[in-house]
Formats: C-alpha cells, sequence, structure tokens
C-alpha cells in the first residue's frame, strides 16, 4: 500500500506549497523579527514607507505588513511609549506621542535660544555651500549620522524641505530666509568662499568621502 502512494505521489509530482509557504522570504531578514525589522526601516527612512515598500525590501505580503505594523502600534499605546507609527503621505513614519506634545512642544521652544552644537553647526555649514543636499548626502560627507541634527536645524528654522532628487526621491534641504537674517547677509552670495575653510569641493564628491562606488 505505502508503496502504491510513493509511486502515486511521483506520477502526479512535487506538490504545491502552501500559502504560507509561498509568502517566506528567499533571504533571512537581517533582523530578530519582521517586527524589528519594520522599526528599523523606518527609523532610517527620509519619507514614509508603505506597505508596498517595506513588503519589497522585507519580502513579505503587504497584509503581513500591515497587520505587523497596526500591532506595533497597538503595542506602544498599550506600554506607553513616548512614540508610535503614523500614517503619512501614503506611508508610515515613527513621530512622538500625542500624549508628550506638551513636553515636545516645551522642549522646542526653550531649544531656540540655545545655542547650536558643534555637531549642528558644522551640518547647517555643509547645507549653506551644497544645498540644495539630501540628509543622506550630508552624512556622507561628514561621515556621521546626521538625522538627528538635521531635525533641529530645521525646528530651529534655518534649514527647510526644499523638494526631492530627481533619481532616489529623497527629500532635498536648503537654508532659509532666517538662516540669512541669523548671518546678517542678504544672500548666500555672501557666504565666504568654501575653499578658505573645507577641502576642495570637488574631493567632497570621491568615493572615499561620500561612500559612493
Amino acid at each position: 500500500m505505502t508503496d502504491r502512494v510513493i509511486d502515486l505521489t511521483d506520477r502526479l509530482g512535487p506538490r504545491s506549497a502552501e500559502p504560507s509557504e509561498l509568502t517566506e522570504p528567499t533571504a533571512e531578514l537581517g533582523a530578530p523579527s519582521l517586527s524589528a525589522a519594520i522599526e528599523a526601516l523606518l527609523l532610517i527612512a527620509d519619507e514614509p514607507m508603505s506597505a508596498e515598500d517595506l513588503g519589497v525590501a522585507l519580502q513579505r505580503p503587504v497584509d503581513e505588513i500591515t497587520e505587523t505594523v497596526e500591532a506595533l502600534q497597538s503595542g506602544y499605546a498599550t506600554a506607553g511609549r513616548g512614540f508610535t507609527i503614523r500614517r503619512e503621505s501614503g506611508g508610515w513614519r515613527f513621530v512622538t506621542s500625542a500624549d508628550c506634545s506638551e513636553l515636545v512642544s516645551r522642549y522646542i521652544k526653550d531649544g531656540q535660544s540655545a545655542r547650536l552644537s558643534q555637531a549642528a553647526l558644522e551640518t547647517l555649514a555643509v547645507v549653506a555651500y551644497r544645498q540644495p543636499v539630501s540628509r543622506t548626502r550630508v552624512s556622507a560627507i561628514r561621515a556621521v549620522n546626521v538625522d538627528g541634527v538635521m531635525k533641529t536645524l530645521v525646528t530651529r528654522g534655518l534649514v527647510t524641505e526644499v523638494g526631492h532628487d530627481a533619481e532616489s526621491g529623497a527629500v532635498l534641504y536648503a537654508t532659509t530666509e532666517y538662516f540669512l537674517q541669523r548671518l546678517g547677509i542678504s544672500s548666500l552670495d555672501e557666504l565666504p568662499p568654501v575653499a578658505d575653510y573645507l577641502p576642495d569641493l570637488s574631493d567632497l564628491d570621491s568615493p572615499e568621502l561620500t561612500g559612493e562606488f
């Protein structure tokens, strides 16, 4: 009897994969869990990421991505975390919790009168001389992550979003009129020559400094 079953199986060919098997990723996530993988990508993304974008990156179906994000939102709310995931512009991104809005507003207001850190000044200089420029580009030039510093500069009104890169779609940043006012100049043409303070701009485009190959 067993031999007949085996023979029949051979004739029919290999069994069809179950739906769950078809949705398994073809490569390791590179993270402890799908939840952790989604959190990691949303933290580093310049723009809100859609379920489709996350699904492609993580090789998981859109429904599973959506369910996982909703579970994360619920978990953050239950745990009383200071952040959550919010849908914006057709995608998701990390934002501060509404319950912490008063704290955040007070911190931002107090920070307006605080002196900029050395890291913020250096980042602002890169934006001023390279604008319009993406955060990724600024990070490559400075060789450090500048996400937090860029947010500070935007909050202080010194830097603002001015569009998107035609190729990568990344947000581009430039200095503001307020930046000019703070420096006491009327246009960017009055900035001192960058060559007096930084390496030649052509050097900054080299693969060694930008990380591009």
